[in-house]
């Protein structure tokens, strides 16, 4: 079977597991919080290979290249084949920040 030159973006996000479901995929679309080249997408935009996406997942923007097309959910050990993560470093760092921070009520 021949390898798809593209998919939906809200697939693609979810069989690389950025997201568990589909549907929260979509709904980070519409949400704005998904952009392809800097470019905010709907989730029916189509993703190619080469492609540079950002994802907001509340206060981190993790950027990923697509490296290979994909349509059905992964196990976790083949996403890297699949995409590489390009998040900055201190992006990676607003996390540790934020989690070692205390909850306000």
């Amino acid at each position: 079977m021949a390898e798809k030159n593209t998919t939906r973006i809200d697939k693609w996000l979810w069989a690389v597991r950025i997201y568990k479901t589909r549907s929260i995929a979509t709904e980070a679309c519409a949400g704005g919080k998904v952009k392809i080249d800097g470019n905010t997408v709907k989730a029916s935009r189509l993703v190619r290979k080469g492609d540079i996406i950002q994802v907001q997942k509340r206060v981190i923007k993790y950027d990923y290249k697509v490296l290979k097309i994909a349509e059905k959910r992964m196990g976790a050990k083949l996403v890297r084949d699949f995409m590489e993560d390009l998040t900055p470093d201190e992006e990676l760092e607003k996390l540790k920040t934020s989690k070692s921070l205390p909850h306000q009520t």
